[in-house]
């Protein structure tokens, strides 16, 4: 069987479990990682190659973008327009249409596929969610997060000027409400107020109730867990008060790094264009047979 050639770009939090995550698929091989500086290679990363741009590598099928959001568009773009695929965890929920729009002509004049937002939320819960509405069309699903760290809003905060490391955690009020709790350490100099603003009025953070705290030691206070607690309440037909539930208390990153990994096997598989995972048939994204996955799953 020939083997999936996978290329991880970035290697913070998620790029980690990523790898973790091809190691351990039977039909993936890692094609190299792919680092802003090639020079600083870690000792875990001994028995890859390691460049800093996918054209260095060779045979690359697809592409696991493991970067901030904000540098999805531009590194999806680059790679695509080279005919590699792309998958990415780019969560910036109200762009996600967006994101979409502005990548698909690229992807479909190379011939290539990019599946974006391939996380756990958006993501997975995505699909959860389109279940449910399937099951009761008419009806609220609130989506509660947490407690937790977010990854996104976390490094939302650390690229604020004059944060030297940073912490957000969500923490769930009900009904899809949230609050942000936020922990920063700050560079010498800044003054405490005007980062704490900084944050408040980034996007990631405009819309919830976020409350910022100056600590000493950041790490003191990290932890990877987080959660989703997925709740409908609708309609089937004309039947009333159909009541679904679905939760999970999970490790983030190493969520986020299998389904990355799961994507890009389904990307290989999909017409040039962009799809987010609702998409996709669910079987695309597993490893086996088809009629062994049909008859073990159905």
């Amino acid at each position: 069987m020939k083997k999936i050639k996978a290329a991880v770009v970035g290697y913070g939090n998620i790029g980690r479990y990523v790898l973790e995550a091809l190691d351990a698929a039977p039909d993936f091989e890692v094609a190299g990682v792919v680092r802003r500086d090639a020079s600083n290679v870690p000792d875990e990363l001994r028995g890859y190659r390691v460049v800093d741009s996918v054209e260095k590598l060779e045979g690359v099928d697809v592409a696991v973008l493991c970067t901030p959001s904000r540098s999805v568009e531009e590194q999806a773009g680059k790679i695509l327009a080279q005919g590699i695929n792309t998958v990415d965890s780019f969560d910036i929920h109200t762009d996600i249409a967006g994101l979409r729009s502005r990548l698909t002509p690229v992807a479909k004049e190379h011939g290539a596929v990019a599946v974006i937002s391939a996380g756990w939320d958006p993501g997975s819960d995505s699909v959860v969610r389109a279940l449910l509405e399937a099951c009761a069309p008419k009806g609220l699903t609130y989506t509660n997060f947490g407690p937790g760290m977010s990854m996104g809003h976390t490094v939302a905060v650390k690229a604020v000027d004059g944060v030297k490391a940073a912490l957000s955690m969500t923490i769930p009020t009900g009904t899809g409400i949230h609050r942000r709790m936020v922990y920063v350490e700050l560079k010498e100099g800044y003054d405490f107020s005007k980062v704490a603003q900084a944050i408040k009025s980034d996007d990631y953070f405009v819309h919830d109730e976020t409350h910022v705290m100056q600590v000493e030691c950041v790490d003191d206070l990290l932890d990877m867990g987080h959660g989703v607690n997925l709740t409908r309440k609708g309609v089937s037909g004309k039947t009333q008060n159909q009541r679904f539930e679905f939760n999970m208390s999970i490790n983030n990153p190493a969520l986020t790094g299998q389904i990355l990994v799961s994507a890009a096997r389904a990307s290989l598989v999909q017409q040039p264009g962009v799809y987010t995972m609702i998409e996709i048939p669910p079987i695309d994204y597993l490893y086996g047979e088809r009629e062994a996955l049909i008859r073990r799953l159905v």
